[in-house]
């Protein structure tokens, strides 16, 4: 008991409560149960891609391409539906493109040896560049989007599932398919174990760069299932799709428990970490905050995050270094007696 209660996750759920509770004081509409489950729909794409993002940060790794990802996918789909391509052959070459691009970045990280960060950074314009010059296969160029998609798709953007929205059972689907993944599998602690020494688990005999590229493959089908859901949902495939989802994913990623350092994370901390941010965001546009200080808001989010995680590790070595220093040390006299 005492250990949950100082679980990270559990004061990640504290948060939530008192975010919830503030807001429902500003505006009581606030917290009507349809507001808040069919809200999600304006946010749960972030962590669609926040969650998968987390294996990647455990294992070592960080991919911020996701935002272009979801574009390029979301694209792809598009000028193939306007050629007349059937819907599933059309789905399916939107999630091929996600996991694509995810396996592109782990190749070259892998063989560049350069840092992830970099590597991801570059894929980022590289395939938004791509999705723009895929756009203008149809005539649409710049940001303009594309539409006219069958209505089955259209219609699958206001769905429902067993009462949720589509988008939100999705999300929590491919969150237990993560939990179960990352943490009651041998996978699961391959990632981990190649997080915190890539150099130990390789003596270990752990595949790592093969665990690596898997989380970045895993990354790009969740962006790409992230970009379908959004042109459903608006009813467009742009270029700019996930650009607003970069910040908040990354910041839900590393609120929700993962260490930039790697080895460490938590794929139910990012599940609370996605409502976290998205009821924040829109319970201050429902207070009459302009969205520029909203978007402050997440980036000081971020830094309080990374603060927070690096102050707590800190302070947790020091207890543990002073309650070993406390412990008794036995002596042992010329007799064999010990005191």
């Amino acid at each position: 008991m005492k250990h949950l209660f100082f679980r990270w996750e559990t004061a990640l759920f504290a948060m939530l409560v008192v975010e919830l509770a503030v807001f429902g004081l500003i505006n009581p509409r606030f917290l009507n149960v349809a507001n808040l489950v069919y809200g999600t729909s304006d946010f749960i794409q972030i962590g669609m891609v926040a969650l998968p993002l987390t294996l990647v940060i455990i294992a070592g790794g960080i991919d911020v391409s996701f935002a272009s990802v979801i574009g390029l996918a979301a694209i792809i789909f598009g000028v193939a539906t306007f050629y007349g391509v059937p819907l599933p052959l059309a789905i399916a070459l939107a999630l091929a493109t996600g996991g694509i691009c995810g396996l592109f970045n782990a190749t070259l990280i892998h063989l560049s040896k350069i840092q992830p960060l970099v590597v991801t950074l570059g894929s980022l314009y590289l395939f938004q560049g791509t999705a723009t010059v895929a756009s203008g296969l149809v005539g649409a160029g710049g940001y303009e989007g594309i539409g006219n998609f069958p209505e089955a798709f259209n219609a699958f953007g206001y769905a429902e599932f067993l009462g949720l929205p589509t988008s939100l059972a999705l999300f929590l689907a491919l969150a237990f398919v993560l939990v179960v993944l990352l943490h009651f599998t041998r996978f699961g602690r391959t990632v981990f174990l190649a997080g915190l020494s890539e150099d130990a688990a390789r003596f270990a005999g752990i595949p790592v760069r093969r665990v690596q590229t898997i989380t970045y493959v895993i990354t790009g089908l969740s962006a790409a299932i992230a970009g379908l859901v959004m042109s459903a949902y608006f009813g467009s495939a742009r270029v700019d799709l996930g650009s607003a989802t970069l910040l908040p994913a990354v910041t839900a990623a590393v609120l929700g428990g993962a260490s930039i350092y790697g080895g460490q994370g938590s794929i139910l901390g990012t599940l609370l970490a996605t409502f976290v941010i998205g009821y924040l965001q829109q319970g201050l546009q429902a207070a009459g905050v302009p969205s520029q200080i909203s978007s402050a808001l997440s980036g000081g989010l971020l830094v309080v995050a990374v603060a927070l995680r690096h102050g707590s590790a800190m302070l947790a070595d020091f207890i543990a270094v002073a309650r070993q220093q406390k412990k008794p040390t036995a002596t042992v006299t010329s007799g064999g007696e010990s005191k």
